[in-house]
C-alpha cells in the first residue's frame, strides 16, 4: 500500500507537497472509510483506498499524478536510460529561474505484505542523483538500509551489515542512476521486494490517451480468461449501456475484434466497435486496468476521472476501491476530476471523505499547493459539494457568473474600436 508521497521541484509542484492516504484517526467516519492496516509492529492504522484530487483548470492536478508517474519511471528505468541523456531528465519548475539549480525531490512511504513500512526517496540535480535513502520500519523504528549523499568523498553511507553486497553495488554505480533501479535489475534479493513494489504499483490511465492499447488488453483477457469475462460483463451491464453481453474473436492480425451486444427491440444485435459512443469505449478500456488492480491490490492513477465517463460510472468505480468484499486486498485509487457531483453519493451522503479529497490551486508564482479538505475541519453533516462550490476551501475558478461571456464581448468591441481608428 502507498501510505504517503512526497514531492518538490517537479513542474508546478514548486514546494514541498505532500499526499497521504493516512486517514485522521480523530475522525470516526474517516475511521469507517479507510482500510484498518496492520503493521509488522502490531500498530493499527486507518488508511484510504480512494482519494481524489481536485481544483480549477491548469491548477496542478495532473501534475501530482505526473509526479507519481516520474517517480515510478525512475526507480525502474534510471540505469538503463538516465545514462543516455545529457543529464537527468527532472521536469523541474519552470517558471523559476532558480528552479533549475535546484534539487527535484520524490519521496514514498509504502507498505510491503509482511507489514514492514518503508520509505524511499532521492534527490536529483541536472546531472546527478544528489541524494538517496531507503529506510525500514520491521519494528516500529527507523532503521538506515543506507543514504546517498553525492558531496561526499564516499557517497553511500551502508550503516550495519544488513545490506548484502554492498561494496559491490556501490562500486557499480553510476552518478546518474539510482541504486535501488542498480540492484532491482540484478534481482538483489533484500531490495527486490522495495524495486518489484514500484514495478507492480502506480499504473496510470488517462481516458483520453492510449485508449486502444487498453481496449486491447481488456479483450485479450477476455479472451482467455473465464473469470474475467464474467466480472467484464457484469461491469458493462451494470453501467446501464443497455449491453447484455460481448463477443470477442482473435483475429489473424493478432488483434481480437470485440462486438458489444445490445438488447432491445425485444432481442439482441451486435455492433461493431466503432460504431459504439465514446463513453461505452472508455468504461470498457478501463475495466481491464480496473480489475487487474483489484486483484493484485495494486495502486491505479486515473487522470481525469470524469472527463469521460457519467458522473454515476465515476461513483462506481470509487465503490468498487471503497468496498472490502470487493477489493479485499487493499488496491488504492488516486484520481483527478472536475465533476464536483463526486464529492456527494447519489442517493445522498458523502461518497468521499474529507481527508480523501485533496485539492489543488495556484499562487501567484504559478506553483501548485495541495491541501486536504480535512485541513479545513468541515463539520460532520456538511455537504462538502457545496462548500466546495461556494469557495469554502479555495481551489474553485475565479470567474463570476457571466465574466466570460462579458469578456468575449468586451474584446469584439475592442477589436472594432481598432477597425474603425484604422
Amino acid at each position: 500500500m502507498l501510505l504517503r508521497f512526497r514531492v518538490a521541484n517537479v513542474r508546478s509542484l514548486r514546494d514541498e507537497q505532500e499526499l497521504s492516504f493516512v486517514a485522521p484517526e480523530e475522525a470516526e467516519a474517516e475511521r469507517a472509510a479507510a482500510r484498518e492496516t496492520v503493521f509488522s509492529d502490531g500498530r493499527r492504522l486507518p488508511v484510504h483506498t480512494v482519494l481524489g484530487v481536485f481544483g480549477a483548470n491548469a491548477s496542478g492536478k495532473s501534475n501530482v499524478v505526473a509526479a507519481l508517474k516520474n517517480m515510478r519511471r525512475a526507480v525502474l528505468r534510471s540505469y538503463a536510460d538516465w545514462t543516455s541523456y545529457d543529464g537527468i531528465p527532472r521536469d523541474e519548475f519552470a517558471l523559476d529561474p532558480k528552479a533549475a539549480s535546484e534539487t527535484s525531490l520524490y519521496e514514498a512511504d509504502i507498505l510491503l505484505e509482511d507489514g514492514v513500512r518503508w520509505t524511499y526517496g532521492f534527490e536529483l540535480g541536472s546531472r546527478r542523483v544528489e541524494a538517496e535513502w531507503l529506510y525500514a520500519y520491521p519494528k516500529g523504528r527507523r532503521q538506515v538500509w543506507y543514504e546517498r549523499d553525492a558531496t561526499r568523498e564516499n557517497p553511500f553511507d551502508f550503516p550495519g551489515d544488513r545490506l548484502h553486497d554492498r561494496a559491490r553495488l556501490a562500486r557499480t554505480m553510476t552518478v546518474d542512476s539510482l541504486l535501488l533501479t542498480r540492484a532491482g535489475n540484478a534481482g538483489h534479493e533484500q531490495l527486490a521486494p522495495v524495486f518489484d513494489w514500484f514495478r507492480e504499483n502506480l499504473w496510470d490511465v488517462t481516458p483520453e490517451t492510449e485508449r486502444p492499447q487498453r481496449e486491447a488488453y481488456t479483450a485479450q483477457r477476455l479472451l482467455h480468461s473465464e473469470d474475467f469475462r464474467r466480472r467484464a460483463e457484469e461491469l458493462l451491464r451494470v453501467a446501464d449501456l443497455g449491453i447484455a453481453g460481448v463477443e470477442v474473436e482473435q483475429t489473424s492480425s493478432g488483434r481480437p475484434l470485440v462486438r458489444l451486444e445490445h438488447a432491445g427491440g425485444g432481442g439482441k444485435t451486435l455492433m461493431d466497435w466503432e460504431a459504439e459512443s465514446w463513453g461505452t469505449r472508455s468504461w470498457f478500456a478501463l475495466i481491464g486496468p480496473l480489475l487487474l488492480a483489484l486483484d493484485t491490490g495494486a495502486v491505479l492513477l486515473v487522470d481525469e476521472l470524469d472527463s469521460s465517463l457519467h458522473p454515476r460510472f465515476a461513483a462506481e468505480v470509487v465503490r468498487l476501491f471503497q468496498s472490502s468484499r470487493v477489493n479485499p486486498k487493499g488496491a488504492q485509487l488516486v484520481f483527478t476530476g472536475h465533476d464536483p457531483s463526486l464529492l456527494r453519493a447519489p442517493g445522498g451522503g458523502r461518497l468521499l471523505q474529507p481527508g480523501q479529497i485533496w485539492l489543488t490551486e495556484k499562487d501567484e508564482r504559478g506553483a501548485t499547493a495541495l491541501s486536504s479538505v480535512a485541513d479545513w475541519e468541515p463539520t460532520e453533516d456538511e455537504d462538502l459539494m457545496t462548500s466546495y462550490l461556494a469557495g469554502s476551501f479555495g481551489a474553485v475558478p475565479k470567474v463570476s457568473e457571466g465574466q466570460i461571456g462579458r469578456r468575449l464581448l468586451r474584446a469584439d468591441e475592442l477589436a472594432r474600436m481598432e477597425a474603425e481608428e484604422d
